[in-house]
């Protein structure tokens, strides 16, 4: 009697099928606008930008992804397959300093990267009347973006503020300005001006300190109405007990 063999796959063949797919994998390379290895791409504000991304060493159909920072970028159906293009439009300040990445859909460790760089003249804000009581600290604040960073200076009444130690205070990032004023006096009143320059343009923004006069601790107001409650409590007091008031005496 013929026995019956069973047909069976030969040991190493799983292990030649991940090898000949690591190497189909490894071969493929990808390209963003002519770039093969990351890199930084300058723009400015308003024009749109283009980002093309390539297959190469490749031969059967890729899937591409996109992604900006870490979120995925939803493409349509034709835009996927070796050759795959976004666009950033308009390009504005929140673009600056974000990564756009192109990967293989199969292997997504194949990549290439690109930052943009967005520059743009400096852009001000902050509060611009601000109140205070005589020896209180007060704290004006001029937020500025701007790419390349700007230098800041403050004026006050348009002359250089000249910083006195124990009086002002300067605090500085790449975004805020902070001039820090300690116990103010009626001498601190006026107009403080930031002034920031760029290469691309400067940018001004006036603050209004007004210093008023220091408020007592106890409203004058509400001392005289309680002096008034106390009065007449005495003088009804004495009313209701004149007549014993009188015997004594």
């Amino acid at each position: 009697m013929a026995q019956r063999r069973s047909l069976a796959l030969p040991c190493g063949a799983p292990v030649l099928a991940i090898s000949f797919l690591a190497c189909v994998a490894t071969g493929v390379e990808l390209s963003v606008n002519n770039h093969a290895a990351d890199f930084t791409l300058s723009a400015e504000l308003g024009p749109p930008i283009s980002l093309s991304c390539h297959v190469h060493n490749s031969s059967q159909a890729e899937e591409l992804l996109w992604y900006r920072g870490d979120g995925q970028v939803g493409l349509k159906d034709g835009n996927k397959v070796n050759i795959s293009n976004i666009c950033i439009s308009p390009v504005n300040e929140s673009d600056n300093g974000v990564t756009f990445t192109c990967r293989l859909a199969r292997d997504k460790s194949v990549q290439v990267s690109v930052i943009l760089d967005v520059q743009f003249p400096p852009r001000l804000s902050g509060e611009e009347t601000l109140h205070v009581e005589e020896d209180k600290d007060v704290t004006l604040t001029c937020n500025s973006k701007s790419n390349p960073q700007a230098q800041t200076t403050w004026y006050k009444d348009n002359h250089s503020l000249t910083l006195q130690q124990n009086h002002h205070e300067l605090y500085q990032t790449s975004e805020v300005f902070r001039l820090s004023i300690r116990k103010v006096q009626k001498s601190d009143n006026g107009t403080y001006t930031c002034v920031v320059e760029s290469p691309l343009g400067n940018g001004t923004r006036d603050f209004h300190l007004i210093v008023e006069d220091k408020k007592p601790i106890f409203p004058k107001e509400a001392v005289i109405a309680a002096v008034v409650v106390v009065t007449i409590t005495i003088v009804f007091g004495i009313v209701a007990r004149k007549d014993r008031i009188f015997k004594v005496w």
